[in-house]
């Protein structure tokens, strides 16, 4: 009986996270957004912070957040808006665990050759930016 070969994929670098904050931030800038960006390894542990230094406070908080709900249930933020409406399948998860998960738009996994590494999120903008600047931010990681 074989087994199975697994191929490693590389984690996500504190130089990849700089590069997707800074990104962010540029894309933010670009459209006139304060924002703040978090991005978080597959673990869920912290690997860059960045807070404009006239971002709403809340922003940061947001941010983690999006951030932590898109790595834990590997998808986008933006996807899920709907899912925690009365009557819905998720409807109850936001106040159902111990750390609080967010359902804006905003965050997005992070995959490298098909699998989850990590999450940004972006909070500071309107929901729809923030999507597109952490959108912008993960499609220049190559």
């Amino acid at each position: 009986m074989s087994t199975p070969t697994r191929t490693a994929v590389a984690p996500l670098t504190t130089e990849d996270a700089e590069l997707l904050v800074a990104t962010a931030k540029a894309a933010a800038e670009a459209a006139g957004a304060t924002v703040s960006v978090t991005v978080l390894d597959a673990g869920g542990h912290l690997l860059a912070f960045r807070r404009d230094d006239r971002a709403v406070l809340i922003s940061g908080e947001t941010s983690t957040r999006k951030a932590y709900t898109a790595l834990q249930l590997n998808a986008p933020t933006a996807e899920l808006v709907d899912t925690v409406l009365p009557g819905s399948p998720f409807h109850t998860l936001p106040t159902a665990l111990d750390r609080p998960l967010l359902f804006i738009a905003g965050g997005l996994p992070v995959h490298r050759d098909g699998r989850l590494i990590g999450a940004i999120g972006v909070g500071g903008g309107a929901p729809d930016q923030d999507h597109g600047f952490a959108a912008a931010a993960r499609d220049a990681l190559v």
